[in-house]
């Protein structure tokens, strides 16, 4: 009895040194990217936009290209935490490809777009879309560089590098990524690092659009952090303003963005996480979402990985968009309806001028 006794505690003991030195190494490594880092675009055109004439933008989550639609993730109570594949990785990027090819926007904005990770099978998503889009000019700011996090135990999410890819028909003249606030407590090892990036491309009148791509924080239970992160978006938008740039802010702001969307897609009214209402009302003073005709086309751009896809069940919001100052003009916005086939996020595109 007392070897068994001695064997069980000699097992114990293992176990709590493996798990203090997880510990210690998931603090030890970690890191955020400094604030006001400098990008260095690649320039594969050198257009300059003209006023008065019709472009196209389109913004897409593709979810690091591990979200087809019969995919649940953990961390919404579903199955996985890895691509079912690499092929699978590579098929549903042909996919979200084959859907930007068909619209061919001048601008692009993805978001989820990793460089490397164990969830996505160390794919570089961001040089694979880079050579699909060759005629692109292009700026990418890393959101975060995770340590491995060893969750679920049966299969690890591991370690991923990704962050935000901003592409554009025509010459990039300067990019930065700028910190967003986070979670300080243990929940920054599972919401991970958040940024924006800025991007400048040069107008024929002599101004700068200036393009803000953005993923906010999905998971944190925060509210302090979520207005935080709002402000922080609010004020690189006034400083763009007040230079008198043309200002489109594109991406996954983890807001309901028509501020009813469980009403327009008939889902409960518990709010998530990620489903509470944008402050449209806060809104710097010239600027407004682009959203006319999207709650009457009832196209969400958004579903819950708690299970696979299942229309007119699963739960599903409007949290992607543009943001817009007001020299430009909308001309169209809508969600482009994939069914959710190769992310979770459909893709939502904006037809506009620059004025």
């Amino acid at each position: 009895m007392k070897k068994i006794v001695k064997g069980l505690l000699f097992i114990l003991s293992g176990l709590i040194v493996v798990v203090a030195a997880y510990v210690a190494y998931v603090y030890l490594t970690y890191h955020r990217t400094p604030d006001n880092v400098k990008l260095e675009p690649e320039n594969h055109n050198t257009r300059i936009l003209q006023t008065n004439r019709p472009y196209k933008a389109m913004t897409f989550n593709i979810g690091y290209a591990a979200y087809p639609d019969n995919y649940s993730f953990f961390m919404d109570g579903g199955k996985y935490s890895r691509a079912f594949s690499k092929q699978s990785v590579l098929d549903d990027l042909t996919g979200i490809h084959h859907a930007v090819a068909e619209e061919d926007p001048t601008l692009m904005f993805f978001q989820e777009v990793d460089t490397d990770g164990d969830r996505s099978f160390h794919v570089n998503e961001v040089q694979w879309l880079q050579r699909k889009m060759a005629g692109y000019s292009s700026a990418y700011a890393q959101n975060y560089d995770s340590a491995y996090l060893f969750y679920p135990l049966t299969r690890p999410i591991g370690k991923a590098k990704s962050g935000l890819l901003t592409l554009a028909k025509a010459k990039i003249t300067d990019s930065t990524r700028y910190q967003l606030p986070i979670d300080t407590d243990f929940n920054k090892f599972m919401d991970l690092d958040r940024a924006i990036s800025v991007t400048h491309i040069p107008v024929n009148n002599g101004k700068q659009l200036a393009v803000i791509n953005l993923h906010m924080s999905a998971f944190t239970k925060n509210a302090k952090v979520r207005k935080a992160q709002i402000q922080k978006l609010f004020s690189k938008m006034k400083i763009e303003r007040q230079a008198g740039n043309y200002v489109m802010v594109a991406g996954d702001y983890n807001h309901d963005m028509l501020g009813n969307s469980p009403e327009v897609f008939k889902t409960t009214s518990k709010r998530r996480n990620w489903t509470h209402p944008f402050p449209a009302d806060q809104l710097p003073k010239g600027f407004r979402i682009a959203k006319q005709g999207l709650a009457q086309a009832e196209v969400p751009s958004v579903r819950a990985n708690g299970t696979s896809y299942h229309p007119g069940k699963t739960y599903t919001s409007l949290i992607d968009g543009f943001l817009l100052s007001d020299n430009i003009q909308v001309n169209r916005v809508h969600v482009k309806s994939l069914g959710f086939k190769n992310s979770d996020h459909n893709p939502e595109i904006l037809e506009f001028e620059l004025k």
